[in-house]
């Protein structure tokens, strides 16, 4: 997600280089469960948890990173200062919005919801296109690593195949989810630029909020969130995934089920 910068925002504290080792650390760790999960090491169920929850920790970064970047070639040269373009989750993270409340949700009901958000000042952009395009970047990530872990699960003939396909399922979900025109989502953000002051003001009240009525309507309609699912297999599917395979990495993953 990207936040745009005001009196309230404040860039995350400590130095850029602080916690840079974490990004190449769940690099690691997922490598190392993948590699388990692929020699079918018991527990399976503990190994493809651990690969699709360090892969996603992952995308988030490329994510954020996406919003960063393209904001850097906007003219928003902040972000260069606040260590955004580091891959270093700690200069976006919030330890509960990022991680503790996207993965109890991840883990009982398998939706990725956006986590971290950069703080862009969007008086430095060029123009509102390139407001937009900053607000786009991130789910276009997430469509990319979809359609790559789609291709990437093909090539493998084990359990790493479904904790793969699972993978790019989620990714495709949180870019329709992120893509949705929900104030607080990237969605709205593409949007707003093109929007009246007067709708944008109006409208700014709401925009801490409006994303968890959105997980609440998630959780509380079949009605709602079935279209998400349906939605994301078809795009699954399109890039050449097995439905069956998602499945299958859906079930060990939640492996205490």
């Amino acid at each position: 997600m990207t936040a745009p910068f005001g009196r309230t925002a404040r860039p995350r504290r400590g130095g850029t280089g602080t916690g840079a080792w974490i990004f190449p650390a769940v690099v690691l760790v997922t490598v190392a469960a993948a590699w388990a999960t692929a020699a079918g090491t018991a527990p399976l169920g503990v190994w493809v948890f651990v690969t699709v929850l360090g892969g996603w920790l992952i995308t988030l970064c490329l994510h954020e990173f996406g919003h960063a970047v393209v904001a850097l070639r906007g003219g928003d040269t902040s972000v260069r200062g606040r260590g955004y373009l580091t891959l270093n989750p700690l200069r976006y993270a919030n330890g509960a919005m990022t991680f503790v409340i996207p993965l109890v949700i991840l883990a009982i009901g398998g939706l990725p919801l956006p986590g971290g958000a950069v703080l862009i000042e969007h008086g430095r952009l060029r123009s509102r296109v390139w407001r937009s395009a900053v607000s786009l970047a991130g789910p276009l990530v997430n469509l990319v690593a979809g359609v790559l872990l789609t291709v990437l699960a093909a090539q493998f003939d084990s359990p790493l195949a479904f904790a793969l396909s699972f993978l790019a399922l989620l990714q495709f979900i949180a870019a329709i989810l992120n893509l949705l025109p929900v104030p607080g989502l990237d969605g709205w953000g593409v949007i707003a630029p093109f929007l009246s002051a007067r709708t944008q003001e109006a409208v700014r009240p709401f925009t801490p909020w409006a994303p968890f009525v959105l997980i609440l309507l998630l959780f509380s309609s079949p009605q709602i969130v079935q279209p998400l699912w349906d939605a994301s297999y078809w795009l699954f599917s399109t890039a050449g995934g097995d439905a069956r395979w998602a499945t299958f990495g859906r079930v060990l993953f939640q492996f205490w089920r």
